[in-house]
């Protein structure tokens, strides 16, 4: 999923970016609230994982202006404040959830998750089967033939979001916006690379079952099993 992480402390930001990309997820952070409002009327983001107290506009208004303009994307918001009435009020705001600061890294993955799957149940099960690969996507672990496959994080996102479009043509653009972050250079080959290293770890032989749709994209298609 491609997130945005507004969060104005340096140090919160850098740990909470790296635990999110290390867990396969495209990051893109800015630290205050009309950068906030840019960025997610520019870009269609997954999640919104936004810090209450911000510099120049707070996350409520954040949160406000968002909902205001139409925006459905779910909402994590974070805070120091733990009164029941600034929950309260977060939520009022149109945020979908609320984690109060200090908070372990693992309990923020499993809130995205549990709004990733709220929001995306049909996009995003528990299990994705594409015969006989099949992914985890709480534990971001893919299996071919019940053999765990040695993935990197980038590596397993953009398998996971391919297995999501199976069948249909994906184009880079798309997988651009949905697997790497702000930081990614359009005129690189970085996702063509990407895809030569899943090939050379799930492929069998001459058999890729991912095919390349020349000036179109990518597409992938149904993972027989290993015949015995």
């Amino acid at each position: 999923m491609r997130l945005l992480l507004v969060e104005d402390e340096q140090s919160a930001a850098r740990m909470i970016a790296k635990g999110l990309r290390e867990h396969g997820h495209a990051v893109d952070a800015v630290a205050d609230g009309d950068a906030a409002i840019r960025q997610a009327s520019a870009i269609a983001y997954d999640l919104i994982v936004l810090d209450l107290l911000l510099p120049v506009k707070s996350g409520l208004d954040v949160c406000r202006e968002i909902r205001a303009a139409g925006n459905a994307v779910p909402v994590l918001m974070l805070t120091a404040r733990d009164a029941v009435n600034d929950r309260i009020a977060g939520l009022d705001a149109g945020a979908d959830d609320y984690l109060t600061k200090p908070f372990h890294l693992d309990e923020l993955f499993a809130r995205i998750r549990a709004l990733a799957r709220r929001r995306m149940l049909p996009l995003l099960p528990e299990h994705i089967d594409c015969g006989a690969l099949t992914l985890d996507t709480r534990t971001h672990e893919a299996r071919l033939d019940g053999q765990l496959l040695e993935l990197t994080a980038r590596e397993y996102a953009l398998l996971e979001y391919l297995c999501r479009k199976q069948g249909t043509v994906v184009s880079r653009d798309e997988i651009a916006e949905h697997v790497w972050d702000g930081r990614y250079d359009p005129c690189s080959n970085v996702i063509d690379v990407y895809v030569q290293r899943l090939r050379r770890k799930i492929d069998r032989g001459a058999t890729s079952f991912i095919r390349t749709r020349r000036g179109a994209g990518y597409q992938v298609i149904g993972f027989q099993a290993e015949p015995e």
